[in-house]
């Protein structure tokens, strides 16, 4: 039996060797790697050998089967490359044809909604501010009202990355950017401000349709003097008109520690124009951002007398903005990295 395979094999090397054509190649497939071919039958025979030699019969036959099913894929490889050579060299080549297009790649969809915010909020009299995603549990929290053991911090589902005595964390929230906007800018607690704050934030949340472990956040921030409430709802209502329209829009109180008084707007959910959907939560309206006046030690503690300055903020999600105008039905969207998603934009 070892003798017979030995033997098939080199046979069968020996009459692939000169085949360059495909009919001449598949008979040489079907007569030695087929159901009824050569190799097919002595291995039929395997059952037949003693005991003692079957094993080195079947590790043999398999053998022989690997090295002819390589052969015939290398050979066929080796015959379409020499048929790309004959016609290239049989063909006249025209070099001045284009080539193929090459396809561009594009924003992402994210990135192209926060430029919109961006221009938007440019246009109001606000500047961009960076500030940090990595931050001390200081500026995170207790310089926004939120001391250790504070009860809202449950709030904030908080990925600490250092347990040192800063205790340093990834940003859940964009606010303390505000500490770090009136510190740097305000020139001593002299001068007004209006300035958004940008960035990614991370949550330990249980990831669903409307929740990510990861979002974009915009922070918005203006400090002056007798800045009151009425000019931050004027505010966010106009933001609103020129990024949807004149779809409706509401306030209602919420809290937040940063800020006294607090409140949330919603926009009326474009996806479900206001009838009630898994998205909204069937309610008709989807929040987009959270607000308030600044707390008088937040300012204090930026380096503004709260005496003599007033101001307010917000926070956005840039991510249920752009679900509401582009009716997106899951946040997961976003950082799923679907190109059937992401080349509609």
């Amino acid at each position: 039996m070892l003798d017979a395979l030995n033997q098939l094999r080199a046979d069968a090397l020996a009459q692939l060797a000169p085949i360059w054509d495909a009919a001449p190649l598949e008979e040489w497939r079907v007569k030695f790697l087929g159901r009824k071919g050569a190799l097919a039958a002595l291995m039929e025979k395997l059952g037949a050998l003693p005991k003692e030699e079957r094993a080195a019969a079947g590790k043999l036959a398999n053998e022989t089967k690997r090295a002819l099913e390589a052969a015939y894929h290398a050979k066929t490889g080796a015959m379409k490359q020499r048929a790309l050579s004959e016609t290239l060299e049989s063909e006249p080549l025209d070099v001045t044809l284009p080539g193929r297009p090459v396809q561009r790649g594009r924003l992402h969809p994210a990135t192209q909604n926060l430029r919109e915010i961006y221009r938007i909020w440019g246009d109001m009299g606000f500047q961009v501010f960076l500030s940090r995603e990595v931050e001390s549990d200081e500026i995170n929290f207790q310089m926004l009202n939120i001391p250790p053991h504070h009860p809202a911090r449950d709030n904030w589902s908080t990925f600490y990355i250092a347990d040192s005595d800063r205790r340093l964390l990834l940003r859940p929230h964009t606010s303390p950017g505000q500490i770090r906007a009136m510190r740097q800018l305000s020139q001593g607690g002299t001068q007004p401000l209006r300035v958004i704050l940008p960035g990614m934030c991370y949550r330990y949340e249980q990831i669903s349709a409307r929740y990510e472990i990861q979002f974009n956040q915009v922070e918005g921030l203006a400090v002056g003097r007798n800045v009151t409430f009425a000019d931050l709802k004027g505010t966010l209502i106009e933001f609103a008109r020129r990024m949807y329209g004149d779809r409706p829009v509401r306030f209602y109180a919420d809290h937040f520690p940063f800020t006294e008084p607090s409140a949330q707007m919603d926009v009326q959910c474009i996806i479900c124009d206001g009838a009630g959907c898994g998205v909204c939560k069937f309610t008709g309206y989807l929040e987009i951002l959270g607000c308030g006046m600044v707390h008088p030690q937040v300012l204090r503690n930026g380096g503004y007398d709260p005496d003599r300055w007033s101001g307010f903020a917000f926070g956005l999600g840039p991510e249920r903005i752009a679900m509401l105008k582009h009716s997106i039905e899951d946040i997961r969207y976003f950082w799923g990295n679907d190109l059937r998603f992401l080349e509609q934009f």
